[in-house]
C-alpha cells in the first residue's frame, strides 16, 4: 500500500484534513485511463482503501462538505450514476441530478460546452456521461472545474476501468502474473477497453472472446502490443477457460447495434453457467460491469468467485477517492 496515503485517527478524521491542493490530483479531469502510471494506481487505491474503512466506520463524514456534484448523464445509466451520487453524499457534499438530459436545455440545441460552463457556475466538479466518442474532452476544454468521464459513447470508461482493477486486487491480492480473459462485446464494450489499457501496466495476459463481429478494436490491441503484452483472440471460451485468472462478462449491448438481426444473431453466444464454473480454476473470479442480461447464469451468484456485485462495491469507494483527490480533501 502506498506510503504517502492519508492516515486514520482514532477520531475518525483523516490527517491532514485540510485542503491539499498540491496534491497529484488536485483539480484535475478524469478523462482517460490513459492518464494513470502504476503510481497513480497506487495512490488512488490506497485512498479507495481509507475510504472503505471510513465508511464500515462511521458510514458518511464531512470531507466534502459544502462542495457540490453535478451528475450530467445525456445516456441512462443506474450503478454509475447511483454510485457517484452515493460516493459524494457519504463524503458530506451535495449532488444536482441530471440524469434525464434530454428534458433540459439540450432539447432547445444547447451545445455541451454551454451546458457543461452553465453547470460549472453552480458545481465544484462535473461528472459526464454522453453518447459521443470524446465528449469529456470536449467538454474539458471549455470547463474550469474538474470534468470526470462516465463513459463516453464506445471509447472509455475510466473510473469502470479503476473500480474493475480494485476488484482484482482486493480479490487476487496481484495483478501482476495474471491471465484475464474479456468475454462478449468487446468491440463496442467502453469497459474493456479501458480496463485493457490499464492492465497493459502490468505483466498479465490478456485473452478476448467474442463473435466475429465483436472483436476487441485492432486500434487497442496495436496499442497494447507496443507494450508487450501477450494477447491472444478465440472464437470460444473452453480455450482459455483452464488457465484464466479473472474473467470478464460483457453483454451484448442492443443500443449499440442499428440492425436487430445482427444483435439476435450474437446476443446469446456466450454463457457462464454452472458448468462453465466446474471447470474454471478452484481460485479466479468472475467480473460483469453490470448490467447483466443472459450471459451470466443467476446459479452462478452463489459462487464465491462471483466478484461481480462486490465489483459494484469497490467501485463506491474508487469514486469517493477520486472526488476527494480532485476537490483537494485527500
Amino acid at each position: 500500500m502506498s506510503t504517502h496515503m492519508p492516515a486514520i485517527t482514532s477520531e475518525n478524521t483523516f490527517l491532514p484534513f485540510g485542503d491539499q491542493r498540491n496534491a497529484p490530483f488536485y483539480g484535475k479531469d478524469i478523462l482517460s485511463v490513459k492518464q494513470f502510471n502504476r503510481s497513480d494506481l497506487d495512490y488512488i487505491f490506497g485512498v479507495a482503501h481509507e475510504m472503505r474503512v471510513m465508511v464500515e466506520r462511521i458510514g458518511t463524514f464531512d470531507l466534502l462538505k459544502g462542495k457540490i456534484l453535478a451528475n450530467l448523464f445525456y445516456e441512462p445509466s443506474t450503478r454509475t450514476s447511483s454510485s457517484f451520487t452515493a460516493a459524494m453524499e457519504r463524503l458530506g457534499g451535495s449532488v444536482i441530478p441530471i440524469n434525464e438530459v434530454r428534458y433540459s436545455s439540450v432539447s432547445k440545441g444547447e451545445s455541451l460546452p454551454d451546458t457543461v460552463r452553465t453547470l460549472e457556475c453552480y458545481a465544484d466538479v462535473i461528472v459526464l456521461r454522453h453518447p459521443d466518442v470524446g465528449a469529456s474532452k470536449l467538454a474539458a476544454q471549455y470547463a474550469r472545474k474538474p470534468i470526470i468521464n462516465a463513459g463516453d459513447g464506445v471509447g472509455e470508461h475510466p473510473t469502470q476501468a479503476l473500480l474493475d482493477l480494485l476488484t482484482i486486487v482486493e480479490e487476487l491480492h496481484q495483478v501482476d502474473g495474471l491471465s484475464v480473459t474479456m468475454l462478449g462485446d468487446l468491440k463496442y464494450g467502453r469497459t474493456v477497453h479501458s480496463l485493457a489499457r490499464l492492465l497493459s501496466l502490468y505483466n498479465v495476459q490478456l485473452h478476448y472472446v467474442s463473435p466475429e463481429i465483436l472483436r476487441m478494436p485492432k486500434e487497442i490491441i496495436d496499442e497494447i502490443n507496443k507494450k508487450g503484452i501477450q494477447q491472444k483472440e478465440h472464437v470460444d471460451l473452453d480455450s482459455a477457460l483452464s488457465e484464466t485468472d479473472v474473467l470478464y462478462v460483457t453483454r451484448v449491448q442492443k443500443e449499440r447495434f442499428s440492425a436487430l438481426d445482427e444483435y439476435e444473431r450474437v446476443k446469446d453466444a456466450f454463457v457462464i453457467d454452472l458448468d462453465t464454473m466446474s471447470r474454471a480454476k478452484s481460485r479466479m473470479i468472475v467480473m460483469h460491469p453490470l448490467p447483466r442480461v443472459s450471459e451470466i447464469s443467476i446459479e452462478v451468484d452463489a459462487d464465491p468467485r462471483a466478484a461481480y456485485f462486490r465489483q459494484m462495491e469497490y467501485g463506491l469507494y474508487v469514486r469517493m477517492a477520486l472526488l476527494a483527490m480532485v476537490l483537494g480533501k485527500s
